[in-house]
C-alpha cells in the first residue's frame, strides 16, 4: 500500500512538472514571437504601424484587446486552435510594440526587457514553490488594478506625465504580485482538475495569463526607463 501511495505521489509530481513546463514554454514562445515580430517590423517594415493613421490605429488595438477573450473561450474546447490564436496574438502584440521603438531608445527597451524578465522569473518561481496561500493577495492586487485603470482613464484628460510615471510604478508592483499569484493559481487549477479537463487547455490559459503579466510588466518598466532619460524625444 505504501509503495502504491508513493507511486501516486511521484506520478502526480511528474504530471505537475510537465504541466508547468508546458505552460512556461508556451508563454516563453509567445514572448519570443512578439519580440521577433517587433524586431522584424522595425528592421524591414519601419513604416508599418505609422501607416495606421487616424481612426485606423484603433483596428490593431481593438484586435489586441479582444483576442485574449477569444483565446480563453477556446482553450478548453479546441487546444490546437487556441494555441494558434495565442501565437497570432503574440504577433499582433509585437506589431503594436513596434510603435515603442519610435518613442524609446534601444537602451531603454533592452533595460526594461531585462528588468521585466528578472522580476518575472523571480516571482513566477516564488509562486510555483511557496506553500503560502496567495489567493487573498491576488484578489487584492486585482482590485487595485481595476482601481488603477479607472484613475488612468481619468488621467487621459489631465495628461500629467508625473502621474503617469507614478501609475507605472504602482502597476509594476501590482503585476509583480499577480505574476506570483497567477502562477500559484494555475498550479492549483491543475492539481484540482487533473484528469478531468484538458491539461493542454489549462496550459494555454496559464501561458496567456502569464504572458499578459509579463507584457504589462515590460510596458510599465519601459515607461519608467524611458522617463528617466531614454526617451527619443
Amino acid at each position: 500500500m505504501n509503495n502504491y501511495d508513493g507511486r501516486r505521489v511521484v506520478n502526480a509530481d511528474v504530471g505537475l512538472n510537465a504541466f508547468m513546463t508546458k505552460m512556461f514554454a508556451w508563454m516563453g514562445l509567445a514572448v519570443l514571437v512578439s519580440a521577433g515580430t517587433s524586431f522584424a517590423i522595425t528592421q524591414f517594415f519601419p513604416n508599418f504601424m505609422t501607416n495606421f493613421s487616424g481612426g485606423m490605429i484603433w483596428i490593431p488595438l481593438i484586435i489586441w484587446f479582444v483576442f485574449p477573450f477569444l483565446i480563453s473561450s477556446q482553450a478548453m474546447k479546441n487546444t490546437g486552435l487556441s494555441f494558434i490564436f495565442l501565437m497570432i496574438y503574440a504577433m499582433i502584440s509585437g506589431g503594436v510594440f513596434s510603435i515603442y521603438t519610435l518613442i524609446y531608445t534601444s537602451t531603454s527597451i533592452a533595460s526594461a526587457f531585462v528588468a521585466s524578465a528578472a522580476v518575472f522569473l523571480v516571482m513566477a518561481g516564488f509562486g510555483a514553490v511557496t506553500k503560502r496561500d496567495l489567493t487573498k493577495l491576488g484578489t487584492q492586487a486585482t482590485a487595485a488594478l481595476i482601481a488603477l485603470i479607472v484613475v488612468m482613464i481619468i488621467n487621459l484628460f489631465i495628461q500629467s506625465s508625473w502621474i503617469s510615471m507614478a501609475f507605472s510604478a504602482i502597476a509594476i508592483i501590482i503585476f509583480t504580485i499577480l505574476t506570483a499569484t497567477d502562477t500559484q493559481r494555475m498550479k492549483k487549477l491543475y492539481m484540482q482538475n487533473s484528469g478531468q479537463v484538458s491539461v493542454s487547455g489549462l496550459a494555454i490559459m496559464g501561458a496567456l495569463q502569464l504572458y499578459l503579466d509579463f507584457v504589462n510588466l515590460f510596458l510599465n518598466m519601459l515607461q519608467i526607463f524611458g522617463g528617466i532619460g531614454g526617451n527619443r524625444n
